[in-house]
């Protein structure tokens, strides 16, 4: 199972990709997530696809953030 982050836009990709996707909206503005956000060499924000142990699979950061990127690299990391 994968687990993708990101505000309202990912909403739809647990319906898109049934029983192999859970996705998690996280307030970026708590302690905890600024530090991930900058860990993850964020500006403000982002979007993470995260395998079930927390292995960063792919990332796409603040304001670039494309929903079609989002979804194709998940077809590509389903099918591995």
């Amino acid at each position: 199972m994968i687990c993708a982050r990101l505000k309202p836009a990912v909403s739809g990709l647990e319906k898109e990709f049934p029983g192999k996707v859970t996705a998690h909206n996280v307030d970026a503005t708590t302690p905890e997530a600024r530090e991930a956000i900058r860990d993850l060499g964020f500006k403000s924000h982002g979007i993470v696809i995260q395998s079930t142990d927390g292995k960063v699979l792919w990332k796409q950061p603040d304001h670039t953030v494309q929903m079609d990127s989002v979804k194709e690299a998940l077809h590509e990391i389903l099918r591995s």
